[in-house]
């Protein structure tokens, strides 16, 4: 499953992380002594452990870090750009802040604890939490995943069956309701069967580790687990990509690849551009997506039928790597929309300096997405509002307001 990446006791009390599908075992090494760690009595097998020197630990530290920043802050802004402005608030939109909500969900109630889990070795947060951000990530990834497939589909009928009635606002947030619901189903498993236990070193010392325990065994032993992590890969992550890409390509071949009868009025080109906007922006988050979870997913497919693979000197820095890449998935979407979106853009940009003036003391009279000097100048140079002058030019600011965050 996503992020069971904490050190568990075997029954012969072997190390093992264990990480999504399956255990990643990974070696202590006493620096002191310049030995690894054995522990070869009564057949037991050897005991891996492996700390990395300090300037490593650092770079893993500033990545990560940086990582949840940019993905906690961007996923804020997209939330508040949506709720905070009315001409926002789409179907599409709507799923964007239920995406967001999730990406956010994940950098900040999991990925930190569980990369201080993988570079101390030691889990000091408690056994609730162990149940908890296990449960959380899965819960995240999965909403992520469902609601991304949404998107598509909602793109889908709306471009391929344009007559048909669109999603009203309590439809949209019924569906957002059953994906958070079908996540936590799919999550449960790690609420119940995830636990704590203190295991004693060969040195001597203790750690805290937090591990599943499956009714049919523990982890890496279990029947259960295993059926498990095959189901969820599936539903996750070969689903959706399959799903995703069939109903992006066919809206691709309708909005590229048609051509319309007789001539078309601006309003209708205006609205197939704006189309093709949206669709290119979903495709982007798709692909990244994709590129992002693939090599986690063969990761654990490659250690499943080549279990020495994790007994690679450096299997804990690829490991590492493949899950910032995993995680970091979700600082990639507000920079997309960003990037993509010009109406996100603006919110952005509206944010950032409304950031700006609280910093400077001048926040208070400035409103969200609202006036400007465009507004300042304009109510300045209106000594009346009764005039015809003053009435056209309090019109020009009501338009430029209403165009500054259309919806998407």
């Amino acid at each position: 499953m996503l992020d069971e990446l904490g050190p568990t006791a075997e029954s012969n009390r072997s190390t093992a992380y264990v990480s999504d599908l399956h255990n990643v075992y990974v070696t202590f090494y006493d620096e002191i002594n310049k030995v690894y760690i054995n522990d070869t009595q009564n057949g037991t097998e050897v005991y891996q452990s492996f700390i990395l020197p300090w300037w490593r630990q650092v770079l893993w530290t500033v990545l990560f870090a940086g990582m949840v920043v940019v993905a906690t802050v961007g996923n804020l802004v997209v939330i508040w750009i949506v709720l905070a402005n009315k001409r926002m608030r789409s179907v599409t939109n709507y799923f964007l802040v239920n995406l967001s909500v999730a990406d956010a969900m994940v950098s900040t109630l999991n990925v930190t604890f569980n990369f201080t889990y993988m570079l101390y070795s030691d889990w000091p947060f408690g056994h609730f939490y162990c149940k908890f951000c296990q449960f959380i990530a899965v819960l995240s990834i999965s909403a992520s995943v469902f609601t991304l497939m949404a998107i598509s589909i909602d793109r889908y009928v709306a471009i391929m069956s344009p007559l048909r009635p669109r999603l009203g606002k309590r439809a949209t947030l019924g569906i957002a309701a059953a994906i958070w619901a079908g996540s936590s189903v799919i999550s449960s498993p790690n609420l119940i069967y995830f636990t704590t236990e203190t295991t004693i070193l060969p040195d001597g010392s203790t750690r805290r580790v937090c591990f599943p325990e499956w009714p049919d065994g523990i982890t890496t032993r279990s029947q259960l687990e295993y059926i498990y992590n095959v189901a969820f890969m599936v539903l996750t992550y070969f689903l959706p990509i399959v799903s995703m890409t069939f109903t992006y390509a066919r809206v691709g071949v309708e909005l590229w690849g048609s051509q319309s009868i007789g001539e078309c009025t601006q309003r209708q080109l205006d609205n197939v551009k704006s189309k093709r906007r949206v669709v290119k922006m979903m495709i982007v988050v798709v692909v990244i997506f994709a590129v992002c979870w693939l090599p986690f997913h063969v990761y654990f497919v490659v250690t499943s039928y080549y279990p020495d693979v994790v007994n690679y000197p450096h299997i804990q820095e690829i490991y590492l790597g493949f899950y910032w890449l995993a995680m970091s998935n979700s600082m990639y979407n507000p920079i997309i929309y960003c990037w993509m979106n010009s109406k996100f853009r603006r919110g952005f940009k509206q944010f950032f300096w409304c950031c700006g003036a609280l910093g400077g003391g001048g926040l208070s009279r400035h409103r969200p997405f609202g006036t400007d000097r465009l507004d300042r100048s304009v109510r300045s140079l209106s000594p009346s509002r009764k005039n015809g002058t003053s009435t056209i030019r309090i019109s020009m600011h009501s338009t430029y307001n209403n165009t500054l965050m259309a919806s998407t």
